[in-house]
């Protein structure tokens, strides 16, 4: 069987829910990515709006989520139309994020009514950053010794690392930029941290630091 594409999945879904869907979307580096011609080669993350979530629902999408997956694919997020709508104030971060970098695969615009207020990107980054400060200082002291487990734990961790990163500039009143090299210098630069040494455990665990030191200056002197 072919590797399920983008498209076939989209199909498949649209199908399977009918009127019950209302919007499938490919978020993240992916869509920031599309006309780069490596799509497929990125995590295809996607966001499904519905109208309940119920067991029918479930039902429904088995196949064809089920096929997404074995393509390497990961599930997607799932979420009632209502809970999209109420829940901007819980994920401001997430929210900006697909809102900058997102393709409607089926379904209608999801953003109409959509607001994301600046202190509550603030609070999430600073609860976030520094819960990512202090996870990785755990981490580190328990595999100091342990190059190849630093170095997975740097990988594993980067992504959201970034995406906070895109938090800041938008914060700061900059667009972020879509190349993952860009970004990382752009916000080096706002923030006070070398933007190539990001691979190396200590470089890596001070930017984190300084990041979060950089929020939390924003809360003491708001713009």
């Amino acid at each position: 069987m072919a590797r399920m594409t983008l498209e076939a999945f989209a199909t498949r879904v649209a199908e399977a829910l009918g009127p019950r869907l209302v919007t499938l979307l490919l978020y993240g580096s992916a869509a920031r990515e599309q006309g780069s011609g490596s799509r497929e080669s990125l995590t295809m993350n996607t966001l499904l709006l519905v109208d309940r979530v119920d067991a029918d629902l479930f039902a429904r999408l088995g196949a064809p989520v089920s096929h997404w997956v074995s393509a390497k694919h990961p599930p997607p997020l799932i979420l009632t139309d209502a809970e999209w709508r109420d829940s901007a104030d819980a994920f401001p971060i997430e929210y900006e994020d697909i809102r900058e970098a997102h393709r409607i695969l089926a379904g209608r615009n999801p953003w109409a009514g959509i607001s994301v207020r600046r202190e509550d990107v603030r609070k999430q980054l600073e609860h976030e950053l520094m819960g990512k400060l202090v996870h990785l200082r755990q981490a580190y002291v328990a595999d100091w010794n342990r190059p190849k487990r630093l170095a997975d734990i740097i990988r594993g961790t980067r992504a959201g690392f970034l995406t906070m990163l895109r938090a800041v500039l938008r914060l700061s009143g900059r667009t972020p930029p879509a190349d993952s090299v860009a970004l990382v210098r752009d916000a080096g630069a706002l923030i006070g941290f070398a933007p190539d040494g990001l691979t190396e455990p200590a470089a890596y665990l001070d930017a984190v630091r300084r990041t979060a030191e950089y929020v939390n200056r924003m809360e003491r002197n708001p713009s």
